[in-house]
């Protein structure tokens, strides 16, 4: 992937009054100010206080246009992220600021150190949005978007969207400090005697997708075939990998991946555990697998290093 030339004139938002935050007329809103003052509390931050300031130091302000952008906050922790990383991307790229909604907010904040503010729901419930759906890749249109009350929707899920600003998307979902603690704990465990391991974060989708992809989407998903032949290539290259498998079918996994071998970990202790704890374990490997889905996306992107990923796994007709 090519990166683009980083966007000069940085600007990351940090706490401040909702006189700021909010100056809409009546006209502009129909409603009164003071009912907005009534709406407590309003918006938060959620960095921490030596997160914030280490930003601050190497940030520029930049003015931004009237108006705030957000985005609608639907399906779960890969399509949240998404939707985070091309809110915040797209947001600064026209020159708005960016807000998140609650539900995004309950999806990140517990386990990304997130610093967009959060709109309460009552006052995101009178904010005269326009819907503007966008579609999973960055395009051009997207460059020049006028609206001073826009509510991203829709599943965008490209690296096109951010990869510009990585260092900055990369910052924005870095773990809570507990998470990390409790992660390489894990790992630690995991490696046991073991002198030069190598982790492989491997996500197996499953889940609905065992029938969407067939029946839907014209696809199919990563069988046993595809999963051997991309461990035997680590295997081949590395003196000791362990694979990390993460699942929300661990059943199948059990029955299709060959634990003989002594270098395979299923998370969860052998049944699928809960979200955060999968996405950590895959994020804090050295390289990956990857099948298909944004969970597993996401997590790969936050390794950073190597990645073998699913190829081909539509007919060319298929919408996905």
């Amino acid at each position: 992937m090519s990166q683009k030339g980083y966007i000069l004139g940085v600007f990351l938002l940090g706490p401040f009054s909702l006189s700021v935050i909010l100056k809409f007329s009546k006209k502009q809103i129909g409603i009164q100010w003071e009912e907005l003052l009534d709406a407590s509390p309003m918006l938060s931050n959620g960095l921490e206080p030596e997160a914030s300031d280490a930003r601050n130091m190497i940030c520029e302000t930049k003015k931004k246009r009237d108006g705030i952008w957000t985005v609608w906050s639907s399906g779960q922790l890969g399509n949240q992220l998404g939707q985070y990383a091309a809110l915040y991307a797209l947001a600064k790229l026209n020159d708005h600021e960016a807000y998140i909604e609650q539900g995004t907010h309950n999806w990140l904040a517990p386990i990304f150190k997130i610093s967009l503010p959060v709109l309460h729901r009552d006052t995101a419930g009178k904010i005269p949005w326009r819907n503007f759906r966008i579609h999973d890749w960055m395009s051009e249109e997207y460059y020049h978007i006028d609206e001073k009350y826009l509510r991203l929707t829709g599943y965008p899920s490209s690296w096109t969207f951010y990869h510009h600003i990585r260092e900055e998307i990369i910052w924005e979902i870095t773990f809570h400090d507990f998470i990390k603690a409790e992660t390489n704990k894990h790992l630690e465990l995991i490696k046991g005697t073991r002198k030069n391991v190598t982790f492989i974060g491997v996500h197996v989708h499953r889940g609905d997708y065992v029938q969407i992809m067939p029946k839907v989407w014209k696809g199919v998903l990563g069988d046993k075939t595809y999963l051997e032949k991309a461990m035997d290539y680590f295997r081949t290259k590395y003196q000791e990998p362990v694979f990390v498998v993460a699942s929300n079918g661990m059943a199948w996994c059990m029955e299709s991946i060959n634990a003989s071998t002594g270098d395979i970990y299923f998370s969860g202790d052998e049944v699928e555990s809960s979200p955060w704890k999968d996405f950590a374990l895959l994020a804090h490997s050295d390289h990956s697998i990857m099948t298909i889905g944004t969970f597993g996306l996401w997590a790969n992107y936050l390794v950073g290093w190597e990645t073998i990923y699913f190829t081909n796994f539509t007919l060319p007709d298929s919408n996905f």
